[in-house]
């Protein structure tokens, strides 16, 4: 199965001279979603995932049906004031400003093995918090996957050797 026959290309979106990956296609066919998150799986069961973590909120969409199918705990990352009870936060800086993300305080185990699962991996400033997050807590990150990888934007560079699974790349 060729999951780019499901990927929509959308021009200037959100804004001029962008070249928008649209997912839902994929998502919203059952094979085509089934066959990415199985992808995913497989990897995560290959580096001995122990929990998935996925950012907010396509890391959800794909995080969680991996970890149910690999009956393992899946553990979601926010943005500030999401989560109910006490959290570990990490800030970062973006090109123009900065973020913060938060994972809840008792989430990550010491050696836990991570897979970090999202849609997109393009400048990789969020998922190298998410990791850098995972590491504060005690957790060992032994792989991330995405189901889109924009090669171009160099993303993969800024994991630092971290195990990179990439099902699609543009």
């Amino acid at each position: 199965m060729n999951l780019k026959d499901y990927i929509a290309s959308v021009e200037n979106f959100p804004i001029d001279g962008i070249l928008f990956r649209d997912i839902t296609p994929l998502m919203a066919n059952g094979e085509a979603f089934k066959e990415a998150c199985d992808q995913m799986k497989e990897f995560a069961q290959s580096v001995g995932a122990t929990v998935i973590v996925g950012p907010e909120s396509r890391g959800f969409i794909f995080g969680c049906p991996v970890a149910k199918d690999l009956g393992i705990g899946f553990i979601p990352v926010r943005k500030p004031n999401k989560l109910p009870r006490e959290t570990v936060s990490i800030k970062y800086d973006l090109e123009y400003g900065s973020n913060e993300l938060h994972m809840h305080a008792d989430s990550i185990k010491k050696g836990d093995k991570v897979v970090i699962i999202d849609d997109l991996l393009a400048t990789g400033g969020t998922v190298d918090a998410t990791i850098q997050l995972v590491k504060k807590m005690g957790g060992e990150v032994v792989g991330c996957s995405f189901l889109i990888e924009l090669t171009e934007l160099k993303g993969r560079d800024l994991l630092n050797g971290v195990n990179v699974n990439s099902i699609m790349k543009y």
